[in-house]
């Protein structure tokens, strides 16, 4: 196991809610991965439902800095998954890089921990399948961290949505290009082909349109900016999607393409108007047209990752107020035995056609079936 993050260190001071000693009516937490595992550990440790007990990670110096800020002692620090997983942990909480993702989130399972798992959820059709049957023995809950769903600007428009204000949606499409070239070259990342990671441009998609995909094709497989160092270096890939609804979905995907600062950005077309954000980063000034409730020009709309209504402190998981929202889900999820927001079935549609579309583009861009596990 390597951390994703080995040089990362927390950028934010915080008080633990017991210095490392365990609350029994709490839900204990551990966290695998120093930087992604311990940005959630942060949001647990500050919830007076939890309390971060255990830290795993192989990169030593970083383990022991994360252990010091998090008030945990040396026998609460692992740097074998097994032992974290064998610890007393309600709670394992996973931020390793995604070829792992799926053998640590089943050896939790199989001990009966509730699972919060960074995105995506597996890189093969295998482990899907593997994880997804994990979910179904396992007393334990499974829920995959899949942030831009928990935006606050993706909350309001899922509302808007519910409410009817778009009709019937039939075309909606992301564009997510982040360069991360540094992080492609020489890591695990060069064998992750940009389409694998779909989740947040699928994530929201499928949320405000309520479907799942059955079909997928992709094109894209040239490496002319890199060179041939793995398919995480693709320029650039392009998806699309049927949903089960007959609905269209386009994804554009890039890890290494020109573009500053990066675009993440939504689009939704229904058959009374459309929503769309901007295109420059989280933050933006996007537009929307509602059929009957707008003038015929469209209106301008504010598009944000933060709620403007949340505790002052609720960012320090990252990416506006959306890990806050996303921690306190899950923590309601197990403390009231209900399915989570994003269950293994979710997790899975978020998953699955990106690794499919991949494959269609490897076989010369044809349409393919998209299996789905409910």
């Amino acid at each position: 196991m390597r951390s994703r993050y080995s040089k990362w260190l927390l950028l934010h001071t915080f008080k633990p809610t017991v210095g490392g000693f365990c609350n029994m009516k709490k839900l204990k937490v551990g966290l695998v991965g120093i930087g992604r595992g311990t940005a959630y550990g942060r949001l647990f440790a500050g919830n007076n439902k939890t309390i971060v007990t255990a830290l795993c990670d192989t990169h030593s110096e970083s383990l022991e800095s994360c252990g010091r800020q998090f008030g945990l002692h040396d026998n609460q620090l692992f740097d074998n998954y097994d032992d974290l997983v064998n610890s007393d942990a309600d709670i394992i909480v996973i931020g390793t890089p995604i070829p792992v993702h799926a053998d640590q989130a089943i050896k939790a399972l199989e001990c009966n921990k509730h699972v919060l798992c960074e995105v995506t959820a597996a890189n093969t059709l295998q482990d899907c399948e593997r994880l997804f049957y994990a979910v179904q023995r396992s007393k334990g809950k499974y829920m995959l961290a899949e942030n831009c769903n928990y935006m606050h600007f993706a909350l309001e428009w899922n509302k808007l949505i519910k409410q009817g204000n778009l009709g019937n949606i039939y075309y909606a499409e992301a564009d997510y290009v982040h360069e991360i070239r540094i992080a492609v070259e020489g890591q695990w990342r060069a064998q992750r082909a940009p389409l694998h990671y779909c989740s947040h441009s699928l994530g929201p998609l499928l949320l405000w349109m309520d479907d799942y995909i059955v079909k997928a094709t992709g094109s894209g497989k040239a490496t002319s900016i890199m060179g041939d160092i793995g398919v995480g270096a693709i320029d650039m890939q392009v998806a699309l999607f049927e949903t089960n609804k007959g609905a269209t979905i386009k994804v554009l995907r890039s890890s290494v393409a020109t573009r500053q600062p990066e675009l993440c950005a939504y689009s939704v077309y229904g058959t009374k108007g459309f929503l769309e954000t901007g295109r420059t980063g989280y933050d933006n000034i996007g537009l929307r047209y509602f059929e009957g409730l707008d003038e015929k020009t469209g209106k301008k709309i504010a598009v944000s990752s933060s709620n403007p209504d949340a505790p002052k402190d609720s960012g320090l998981g990252g990416h506006g107020t959306s890990e806050f929202f996303l921690v306190k889900d899950f923590i309601n999820a197990i403390e009231n035995d209900v399915p989570p927001a994003i269950d293994i079935v979710k997790a899975l549609d978020m998953t699955i056609p990106g690794l499919i579309a991949h494959e269609s583009a490897v076989k010369g861009n044809i349409w393919l079936d998209v299996p789905r596990f409910i």
